[in-house]
């Protein structure tokens, strides 16, 4: 229950840990990162070793009610940006005991349920005039990598989770994510609306305490347990692994050393829990209050998570989880490889769910690579919009599931309705265009998803769905007939000629229909020699 009695809880901003280095460092091997997260405000400074490891060596955290005011008014209120601007200049204090002024600081992130915030701008804005940073939020598909980079370090650890099927459930302030590893990979991921702050802030106003407020946060999560349960219906779940903040804040106190659990044990101390007030939970937990007041919505939604797959015994991080969320962030990039081949993989999950030509679609998304690589300096983009390109052309014709009369629409809509592993909603809403765009008309501002973008992202769409388009054409006949290519460049004229195929009629005809969307993006007709 929250103590409102105690107001004074933010008068002394106080770390709640802290390492300092014992010998001198170099500045060139540091990495800092500033977190307004959703209770606290934390930074973490570490440093790089010949060996590319990071190791910390300044931690700090300190309370603020940001998701509090969140998700109980729908504002950041002006003492709680006030208080953070207040950490933030501690901070900086701290850095400058090092070496780092503001310019140095590798990244400052906001946890992404800032983005729920109608003042999110003003927000940001006081932070950067007062303290010269840069909010960067952390999106839901960055969020979805930290996840999985952190359970990449669970693998070597829970023999559960490299064979067999093993659950990792996250359950963040704002939502809940569910990541399904078969045999060590991901097969499946999905979100749901139900996290402890959010919950915590909806159920306060039943005034329930005990296992009378267990019962309310349970029937608040009734509608998403229940999607849990059909989402992972087909599946036997054998293992399942906790993480968030609440959760592994009190593993200590519930877990073996192998960081497992009994649900028996972890229910009885939910129970036990309920009959405390935030200031008990506080003291005997060495908690902060926004974590307490959180502590039984996790409590509860993560046990009710266990029931759903009938598990007697789950494993629970006995790690620092803010700490570690923001070690991740840092080296989140070095696992770009690695998380692309798991983008891509949710992405044939996908395509086999709604029986599309897997033949045919991964030819194309190899062609789409081809283009994508020997056009780079037309096109001006990167890797993470090859990667878009490639779960687009993965998942083009996915349509076709509820019919091949403007399957195109169709495929739209899938997409968009669809989880695709470590994207975001915009991202998805990107991909599905430039799958809708790979037949018939181009993009258009009558068409409502296209319309809804701002330019830079239009003109994305037109880039990547044109290649699309070219690869789609060469790909006429669904026979994978085209296996080289030969590309030359001529004013106003992208030449292709296709060794080895002796008849290219339906390839060319099918380029005079498709290659439109080229010309009017880059400026080039698009045109098959035919072989002499």
């Amino acid at each position: 229950m929250i103590e409102t009695a105690v107001a004074s809880r933010w008068d002394t901003p106080m770390p709640r840990s802290r390492k300092n280095a014992k010998t001198p460092v170099s500045r060139d091997s540091l990495s800092t990162i500033i977190h307004i997260g959703a209770s606290s405000v934390s930074i973490y400074v570490a440093q790089r070793d010949a060996a590319g490891t990071l190791a910390v060596i300044d931690y700090l955290d300190q309370p603020a009610p940001i998701a509090s005011d969140i998700f109980s008014t729908g504002n950041i209120s002006a003492e709680t940006t006030e208080r953070v601007v207040a950490i933030i200049h501690s901070y900086q204090e701290t850095l400058a005991g090092l070496g780092i002024g503001r310019r140095e600081i590798t990244r400052t992130a906001g946890t992404n349920i800032l983005a729920e915030a109608r003042n999110l701008d003003t927000f940001c804005n006081r932070i950067h005039v007062a303290c010269g940073l840069t909010v960067d939020t952390v999106d839901d598909g960055e969020m979805t990598r930290l996840i999985y980079v952190k359970t990449r370090r669970r693998l070597q650890h829970l023999p559960e989770m490299s064979r067999g099927n093993c659950l990792v459930i996250h359950v963040g302030p704002g939502n809940t994510r569910a990541l399904l590893f078969q045999d060590g990979r991901i097969s499946r991921y999905t979100s749901y609306r139900m996290g402890t702050h959010r919950t915590r802030e909806a159920v306060d106003a039943s005034h329930a305490e005990g296992n009378a407020l267990l019962r309310v946060i349970r029937q608040h999560a009734k509608g998403n347990l229940e999607q849990v349960r059909i989402d992972y219906a087909d599946i036997p779940v054998k293992g399942l692994v906790l993480i968030g903040g609440e959760i592994q804040s009190i593993a200590p106190y519930v877990t073996t050393a192998d960081s497992s659990c009994k649900t028996t044990k972890l229910r009885a101390f939910a129970a036990d829990a309920a009959n405390l007030t935030d200031l008990e939970l506080v003291k005997r937990f060495q908690l902060d209050y926004q974590t307490a007041e959180a502590l039984l919505p996790s409590l509860e939604i993560n046990l009710a998570i266990a029931e759903v797959f009938h598990l007697d015994r789950i494993h629970i991080p006995r790690s620092d989880y803010e700490q570690g969320l923001l070690h991740d962030i840092l080296v989140a990039p070095e696992f770009t490889d690695a998380f692309a081949d798991e983008v891509v993989r949710s992405a044939r999950i996908l395509a086999v769910r709604y029986q599309s030509d897997p033949l045919h679609g991964e030819h194309v998304a190899n062609l789409c690579r081809y283009f994508f690589t020997e056009l780079s300096d037309l096109h001006g983009l990167g890797p993470r919009e090859a990667l878009l390109l490639q779960v687009a052309a993965i998942l083009h014709e996915i349509g076709t599931f509820v019919s091949p009369r403007a399957h195109h629409k169709h495929s739209e809509y899938l997409i968009l309705n669809s989880e695709v592993f470590g994207l975001d909603r915009h991202d998805v809403t990107l991909v599905a265009l430039i799958a809708r765009y790979h037949r018939h008309s181009g993009p258009v501002p009558e068409h409502p998803g296209y319309a809804a973008l701002d330019q830079e992202n239009r003109i994305l769409v037109c880039k990547l769905a044109s290649i699309l388009r070219v690869a789609d054409a060469l790909e006429r006949t669904h026979v994978q007939r085209v296996t080289e290519i030969e590309i030359r460049r001529e004013p106003g004229r992208l030449r292709l000629r296709l060794p080895g195929l002796g008849d290219s009629a339906v390839e060319q005809l099918a380029m005079a229909s498709k290659g439109d969307l080229f010309t009017r993006t880059f400026g080039l007709s698009v045109v098959i020699d035919p072989e002499s």
